[in-house]
């Protein structure tokens, strides 16, 4: 099985990266490839590109010509819903384009060709991410990072929304809350790659897994808080996460 490992930011590869055995970089649709082996499994590392766009043309790249089979993506987002907070992880079980309007020729978020307006993603994969990062978070309650101003990391698992827009308005946050809480969805994050990505993964019958971290409550105050977070915390966070979903893989 070959598995592809995506992030958004380079911060939350450098690790991995590093500690591939047999290590080989290829260049292909304007996007750098690292193949390897990390614990016995063969591994392709990539960075997703900022957007949906960018993110499904490097999820294609992956499968048509790495082969890949199972697909997990690190990253980070912006919390929406009111208990996900700073320095918590959100395990993706589904996703939707808060973008996406196409009516009155579709129901709202629903991608046209599609049954539902979410993509799911792959259980046994989930849980597994899921139980990687409450380990992380365990730990991470002991680091005394200051950017986490001393709150215990929680992790949650739900709907995660993307859209190509780093949303950096408390009032756009709320109002995108609580348009999805209208409808009886209740997404916990907001990003900009995760459903393309899926949608994807869907296309091809790839298995799918995702997990953010999260950096900021995608608010005014947003663009402060991200730089510093991802070096600070989040980087750590994919690192640590991924090494222990691929141990569960190993043994």
């Amino acid at each position: 099985m070959t598995l592809a490992i995506l992030s958004a930011l380079p911060e939350e590869q450098y690790g991995l990266s590093h500690a591939l055995a047999e290590r080989q970089e290829v260049h292909r649709a304007g996007r750098r490839f690292v193949q390897g082996r990390l614990q016995g499994l063969n591994v392709v590392l990539a960075l997703s590109g900022i957007g949906k766009v960018a993110a499904a043309t490097t999820t294609t790249t992956l499968i048509e010509h790495f082969g890949v089979e199972t697909l997990v993506f690190t990253g980070v987002a912006g919390g929406l819903g009111p208990n996900v907070q700073v320095g918590d992880v959100v395990v993706a079980q589904h996703f939707v384009q808060h973008d996406m309007d196409v009516r009155p020729l579709f129901p709202r978020w629903q991608v046209p060709g599609y049954p539902q307006p979410t993509f799911h993603c792959h259980t046994t994969l989930t849980e597994r991410l899921h139980q990687a990062a409450l380990r992380c978070t365990q730990a991470a309650a002991q680091w005394n990072e200051p950017l986490l101003q001393g709150h215990a990391p929680a992790v949650h698992k739900g709907l995660i929304a993307s859209g190509d827009q780093f949303i950096v308005s408390a009032s756009l946050s709320q109002a995108i809350h609580s348009d999805f809480q209208a409808a009886g969805l209740h997404a916990l994050a907001v990003e900009m790659e995760g459903a393309a990505i899926a949608q994807v993964c869907a296309d091809y019958g790839v298995d799918f897994a995702a997990v953010r971290t999260i950096s900021d409550r995608a608010d005014d105050a947003a663009h402060v808080d991200f730089p510093a977070f991802v070096n600070a915390v989040a980087s750590r966070y994919a690192l640590h996460i991924v090494e222990q979903f691929i141990a569960t893989e190993a043994h």
